[in-house]
């Protein structure tokens, strides 16, 4: 058995009290390098989320109205709780997800960075004073807390994701219901249990775990509460849009980090070993299992066959296995699920005539590991154009210029990231406009930062998280009309 953290819990958070489900029933959860099960968690459901909602509530108003300086004190300490703790933090998110140990140190600090971030923007929630339309009143706007808001994560970040919604949220002065992905639901223990740790009072962060049968369950009660006033989601687009219809209901607001089909563009006015560089982390990063990653990646054609070469002999030395063994470089797929999909793509794709160049099996290793994979001539035919990947195969497809690659990039429904290689000032611009994404890295593979605002358009979601911006997501704009103020004649 892995040796976990001391500070890790096994039991669902609500009110401040760690809780088994109702039922008894447990998940295991399970390293997916080894398959070996970690620890179990509740299975939990609709009557403990609705604990959990209603214990959010009841700690609503002291949290709400503690002064901003108060609530970034709290978020500073649990900012501070997980730095000081970060590595059996990383060594936990390894374990349990699967990525190298040095990327999960990355994300750690990445995670610790919204608590940071968001505890200072929080005592930066201006209002306005707006010229009045009378003499005798003023016009005030403020921002004000939602109330309880619902959080539901994903796998492939399971600290980041956790902070990145936890963080405003708490900020503005709300109160939070957090829903981790099944498969990873102890790094979102770990971050509930530092939190005690540094002050966070009970009832204002809640994890209340689950598997795949009980999501739905879990999701309708938070949906369906008249308390809930907000979901923030990251996961497919499929259940993002249905999630967004059963929040129609009663109005609640949703903020949707969804899918990508992200393009990578090298044009050959680029610096060839800054492209690699980028494909190599924006490509292989994770195993490939990000959001953000490098779907679909268009060449120029005259320095196409140069760039292959030079990516499938990088690809060659990336260092497969556990991540926890030292100079490994790329972990396991998330579960069998996740490797049958990127089986299914790479089969496809070649059936219908790309070329492999590198990979394109299962790896040596077992389980879920798959090979790092280079393929060209893939075209709009081929499932793997227009899917998530979600696994190590970069897919590459030349093009003739600039208009052409543009025209590329955009045809899909996605528009989360997209990323393009230029050293022309003027291309950079142009092409900059013209992509239809919610962020673009020009000249660079790694985007992810709180300062900035992270989100899509079109199909890949509504809202932005980390940033000044982020922050407003989490509130409601109120305006105060006060009048009455001439004196009396």
């Amino acid at each position: 058995m892995a040796q976990l953290p001391e500070f890790l819990k096994s039991e669902g958070y609500v009110g401040g009290q760690w809780v088994a489900a109702n039922s008894g029933n447990r998940l295991d959860v399970l390293d997916p390098a080894t398959g070996e099960t970690l620890v179990t968690v509740p299975r939990m459901g609709a009557v403990e989320t609705t604990e959990a909602i209603a214990k959010a509530q009841a700690a609503f108003e002291g949290w709400s109205r503690r002064t901003a300086v108060d609530r970034a004190t709290v978020l500073q300490a649990w900012a501070a709780a997980m730095r000081a703790n970060a590595e059996d933090l990383a060594r936990l998110l390894t374990l349990e997800q699967g990525k190298p140990l040095s990327e999960s140190r990355v994300e750690i600090e990445y995670a610790a960075s919204f608590f940071s971030w968001f505890a200072e923007e929080g005592r930066r929630l201006y209002g306005d004073i707006i010229p009045s339309h009378r003499t005798d009143a003023r016009i005030l706007v403020t921002r004000n807390a939602l109330g309880v808001v619902g959080g539901i994560t994903p796998w492939n970040f399971p600290s980041a994701m956790v902070t990145r919604k936890a963080a405003p949220a708490l900020a503005a002065g709300n109160c939070m219901v957090l829903k981790p992905a099944e498969a990873t639901p102890l790094s979102a223990l770990a971050i509930a249990a530092l939190g005690e740790q540094a002050g966070v009072p009970a009832g204002v962060f809640n994890v209340v775990t689950g598997g795949r049968e009980e999501a739905p369950q879990i999701g309708k009660a938070l949906i369906d509460s008249p308390l809930v006033r907000k979901i923030g989601f990251t996961g497919s687009t499929a259940v993002g849009k249905q999630l967004m219809r059963d929040c129609a209901g009663d109005l609640t607001k949703v903020s949707l980090e969804l899918g990508g089909n992200a393009a990578f563009i090298v044009f050959d006015d680029a610096d060839i070993e800054a492209a690699l560089d980028g494909a190599q982390i924006c490509k292989f990063r994770n195993a490939g299992q990000t959001c953000i990653a490098a779907n679909r990646i268009f060449v120029q054609e005259s320095i196409h066959d140069k760039f292959v070469e030079a990516l499938c002999a990088r690809a060659q030395d990336i260092e497969v296995g556990h991540g926890l063994e030292q100079n490994v470089s790329q972990g396991p797929l998330i579960d069998t699920r996740g490797l049958e999909k990127v089986e299914r793509l790479v089969a496809d794709a070649t059936e219908k005539g790309a070329t492999l160049h590198l990979g394109g099996q299962c790896h040596a290793a077992g389980g879920t590991y798959y090979q790092p994979t280079v393929m060209t001539g893939v075209t709009p035919a081929m499932d793997i154009s227009h899917e998530e990947v979600f696994g190590p195969v970069a897919a590459i497809t030349s093009f003739r210029d600039e208009q052409d690659a543009i025209e590329m990039a955009n045809d899909t429904p996605y528009g989360l990231a997209g990323y393009f290689y230029s050293r022309d000032v003027g291309r950079i611009f142009r092409v900059a406009d013209a992509l239809k994404t919610g962020i673009v890295g020009v000249n660079t593979g790694l985007i992810s930062t709180e300062v900035a605002p992270f989100g899509g358009v079109k199909e890949s979601g509504i809202g932005r998280e980390g940033s000044k911006y982020g922050i407003e997501d989490w509130t409601e704009l109120k305006y105060i009309c006060l009048a009455g103020l001439e004196a009396a004649s």
